[in-house]
């Protein structure tokens, strides 16, 4: 357990409303390790972002439990989680003056005094956030001069800033055209590599996460399935992600493909 950083036992998500549960899924046991770039695949509307807020303690899990360094996430205050995990949500920024420099510098929040004065390791961590995510080019534009390709290496590299050692991304390729989509999956994998850190994130670029990710947690009816592409495509498990008679995963390459209609 000692790579593990966060993992579930025997979680059920979902909602409550008026003390009726809605289960999304249920007996979930997955697993977070130290240098591992994990995506969240499924289809639409299948609960992937419950799933993600139930990691990050954002929801409640309806029964079972999420533990964050052994411990349950719910005894964790929010300024202790904001050490352990970095979550990039895809919200739009509210409307601001903010430089890219700035936005970055956002991410030491959990560690500066009362006055948010930056120290020399503040300012360390900040530089070497913009070195990994590879953004130097940008720090003196106003974030809402750059694209959104570029925007989102800048919320990343505000989450490297916060240092910890899991960062969670909901759909970071959204609006990103192929090339930018490559770029980013890239840099995950490569952040990974360098810093040790966990990364998940959350796709509908399928084909895309199977070839550079570490492992997948696969979300179909009820159930969240965990392994590494290779033994995924190995057990069917991408056989069954869509309902749709057109549309069959090709083993032997790797990928969706559409039949001829």
């Amino acid at each position: 357990m000692g790579n593990i950083i966060l993992h579930t036992e025997n979680a059920s998500i979902g909602y409550s409303h008026k003390k009726q549960n809605t289960v999304i899924a249920s007996n979930i046991n997955v697993a977070l390790e130290k240098g591992k770039l994990v995506a969240v695949i499924g289809a639409n509307g299948i609960g992937k972002s419950t799933l993600l807020r139930t990691l990050t303690g954002i929801q409640k899990p309806l029964s079972g439990k999420i533990l964050l360094h052994q411990e349950p996430i719910s005894g964790y205050n929010s300024l202790a989680l904001a050490k352990e995990m970095s979550v990039v949500l895809t919200e739009k920024l509210p409307p601001s003056n903010l430089s890219v420099f700035e936005l970055v510098a956002l991410g030491r929040q959990p560690y500066t005094n009362w006055m948010g004065k930056l120290s020399s390791d503040d300012e360390t961590k900040i530089d070497e956030a913009i070195a990994l995510a590879q953004i130097r080019h940008l720090v003196d534009k106003k974030y809402y001069e750059i694209s959104d390709g570029q925007l989102q290496k800048v919320l990343i590299a505000r989450a490297l800033a916060q240092d910890t050692p899991l960062i969670i991304l909901d759909e970071p390729t959204t609006h990103l055209d192929l090339l930018h989509k490559v770029s980013l999956f890239k840099l995950l994998k490569k952040l990974t590599v360098d810093t040790g850190k966990c990364i998940l994130f959350s796709t509908h670029d399928i084909d895309l996460a199977i070839q550079l990710s570490d492992e997948m947690l696969v979300m179909t009816a009820g159930k969240v399935i965990q392994d590494s592409p290779s033994e995924l495509i190995a057990k069917g498990v991408f056989d069954t992600l869509f309902s749709d008679e057109n549309l069959f995963f090709d083993n032997s390459k790797g990928k969706f493909i559409f039949r001829n209609l």
